[in-house]
């Protein structure tokens, strides 16, 4: 027996098609009838990938007496959050709020009449433990509470909507100074050099901006040059990347990054991606960055590209260990067993890999082994051969052999197929167009760092089914769901997007095409822009959202206003209209209190200040372009210019003002060095 959620294209929502619980998806009709029949709305958020999602879709959502319970007396709502971000966005901001903490499942009660929660949390158990109460003791006593405290719960309602509409408001500022500047860089490498005690994330917006502070000679606390560089060491050599099959995955549970939550989605491994070929490009160029990029494209090609050419969305934390199971395992796919390795690996061949690898008989997850390096360079051929015999015992063939490997799309798939190998886990196969065109910028990045045209081309053929099919009736779409266009698009994708095209205009030796597109998109996404308060609102939707949000922090992925601030800067250098930079200041300005206030929680914000504050045009020959794209350039665009000044090299441009042409390549690289850190 299902629930409405059978039908949905979403593969998180038909994950809990067979709950007993009576969802719905978030729609009018849903609203509707609790407010008639006067029942408070559980409101459960979450995506396919995530591991304690599936555990209470398991539990709790599975229990028929939880089920009866929830059917008579609330209205169960169920939304993936990658399909609705701004919904997503919203309520974490109010579950934060209320317990000063996050994550998924993100889960809140709302009274029917005005959508505002009173309660919320994560993971619920289904019975008392880690601390926790019972589910159904926590529905039992907020259905009380709903009924009989109705003036504190307008209160505390009233005062949760004060909140979020003051944070969706914000003062604008008329500074943006080279202190603020180097204040918000600081901030971001100082969070990089913050001892974790936990869990270790990627935290790439952070990482980027921080490695930008590494240019400025003005004195910080922070040697970010070498925090930067640790970052990358931690996250290439380290278990949360998969050095048999190539990706990385979300994130790890511990301060070493040696065991990782074993979920790999899209967009860690297109940021990762770019911010590696960013460190190799400053000159931190460690063999283990080059590998890690390259079996991370292996990955991508192998695992996680459509046959029409797009990018997957992820690939579940959990897997079936053999077909009887009943449940899959985390990490299953990825682990090792020490008798395993003894009976895979001749003696030598195990002995090698326990010097360069975390191999042990205790092993380090479990009882289980997750391989993690313990020393930096290039891995010898022996080594290399060791993993291509683990590669093959995962996958059932040499990597060699195998150029694709077809999703799991579903747990019924993953048990049923007949793997050569290992089952693998669950692909969630929708297309996500930020989390593609966050995947497309690393691969053109690291495309001109590597001169390696395959990255091109696999970042080209994504761009191109993106724009052929994510336009319906004239209208932006987020998603598609196997050759059909979904969801209207948000703020995140516009931004991710032009950045994607002009990442690859400055790649492809600047083909037209892809600014001509780049300015077709800006001039749609401009009708997200507000007026009264300046920078873009996520979406233009109406359906009952609490406020109007304008991203500006950054989580996983960068705020689409930081990232929508620096590519209008990036414009109006390409194309000399000054009126992209003007609504950059405009944006600008209008995040500058929260600048000011939380520079913690805007990396992307300084990086976008930087662009603006360091913006600089290089005019020179094609074949002088060339080497100039593979350094670190951070607040650079080049355009190649046949007609320059008898004698000059190139022409570089400081905003709204041109240097003396510059006659040799010492002189270039002197000028482009003083014009990116001019503020400074």
């Amino acid at each position: 027996m299902t629930n409405r959620l059978a039908q949905a294209q979403s593969l998180y929502l038909r994950k809990h098609a067979e709950n007993p619980i009576d969802w719905w998806p978030w729609c009018d009709a849903a609203i509707d009838t609790a407010r008639q029949q006067d029942k408070p709305i559980f409101l459960s958020i979450g995506y396919s990938s995530c591991h304690w999602c599936t555990v209470m879709e398991g539990e709790a959502f599975s229990n028929e007496t939880i089920a009866d319970y929830m059917n008579a007396n609330f209205l169960p709502i169920k939304v993936d959050r990658e399909e609705r971000p701004d919904l997503d966005s919203i309520y974490m901001q109010a579950l934060q709020m209320m317990t000063e903490q996050g994550g998924w499942p993100l889960n809140v009660f709302l009274t029917p009449d005005t959508l505002v929660p009173f309660y919320g949390g994560t993971y619920f158990p289904l019975e008392p433990r880690y601390g926790r109460p019972a589910f159904l003791q926590i529905l039992q006593s907020l259905r009380h509470y709903y009924d009989t405290q109705k003036t504190e719960l307008q209160t505390r309602q009233g005062k949760m909507l004060g909140y979020l509409q003051q944070s969706a408001t914000l003062a604008a500022t008329e500074t943006l100074s080279q202190d603020l500047l180097q204040t918000g860089l600081d901030y971001s490498a100082g969070i990089l050099s913050s001892r974790s005690y936990g869990t270790s994330f990627p935290m790439i917006p952070y990482a980027e901006a921080a490695l930008r502070s590494s240019r400025f000679p003005t004195p910080s606390r922070y040697d970010a040059r070498q925090l930067c560089t640790q970052r990358g060491l931690d996250l290439a050599l380290g278990g949360i990347f998969d050095h048999v099959g190539g990706g990385f995955h979300r994130y790890t549970v511990d301060a070493t990054w040696t065991v990782p939550h074993f979920e790999k989605m899209l967009y860690d491994n297109g940021q990762i991606v770019e911010f590696l070929a960013n460190l190799w490009s400053a000159g931190v160029q460690e063999p283990a960055f080059e590998r890690a990029i390259d079996l991370t494209a292996q990955w991508l090609i192998r695992e996680m590209t459509a046959p029409e050419g797009y990018f997957y969305a992820s690939q579940d934390a959990d897997s079936f260990t053999h077909v009887a199971a009943k449940e899959p395992e985390e990490g299953a796919f990825y682990v090792w067993s020490y008798p395993e390795l003894e009976s895979l690996l001749s003696a030598p061949a195990l002995t090698e890999l326990t010097e360069a690898f975390t191999v042990s008989a205790q092993g380090n997850f479990e009882r289980q082994i997750v391989l993690q390096r313990r020393s930096l360079g290039k891995l010898s051929d022996s080594l290399e051969a060791t993993l291509a015999q683990l590669f093959q015992a995962r996958y059932g063939v040499e990597s060699s052999a195998l150029t694709t490997f077809p999703p799991a799309r579903d747990n019924q798939e993953a048990k049923t197929y007949p793997w050569t190998g290992r089952i693998p886990a669950v692909t969630d196969t929708k297309m996500i167009v930020a989390w593609n065109s966050l995947m497309i910028s690393g691969l053109a990045r690291a495309a001109i760092v590597f001169q390696q045209p395959t990255y091109l081309a696999l970042a080209a053929q994504a761009i191109e089914f993106i724009l052929q099919h994510q336009w319906v009736d004239d209208r932006f779409h987020r998603l598609n769901y196997d050759g059909h266009a979904s969801v209207l698009a948000q703020s995140e994708d516009y931004a991710l997007l032009i950045k994607a095209l002009l990442d690859l205009h400055q790649a492809s030796q600047f083909a037209p095409r892809y600014l001509e597109q780049a300015l077709r998109v800006q001039a749609e996404f401009d009708d997200l822009w507000s007026v009264e308060l300046g920078g873009y609102y996520n979406t233009d939707r109406h359906d009952h959202l609490l406020v109007r949000e304008r991203s500006y922090a950054d989580n996983a992925t960068p705020s689409a206003n930081g990232i929508a601030i620096a590519n209008l800067v990036r414009l109006s250098l390409l194309t000399e209209n000054l009126e992209y930079l003007d609504r950059a200041e405009q944006a600008l300005k209008a995040f500058g209190s929260i600048m000011e206030k939380s520079p913690q929680a805007c990396p992307s914000l300084f990086s976008a200040l930087d662009w603006f504050r360091n913006q600089t045009l290089v005019r020179t020959t094609s074949a002088q372009i060339a080497p100039l794209l593979t350094q670190f350039l951070p607040t650079v665009a080049c355009v190649p210019t046949p007609n320059l000044p008898a004698g000059a090299v190139a022409l570089v441009c400081q905003g709204l003002s041109c240097k003396s042409p510059a006659l040799s390549e010492v002189q270039l690289q002197e000028q482009l060095a003083q014009s990116q850190i001019r503020g400074a």
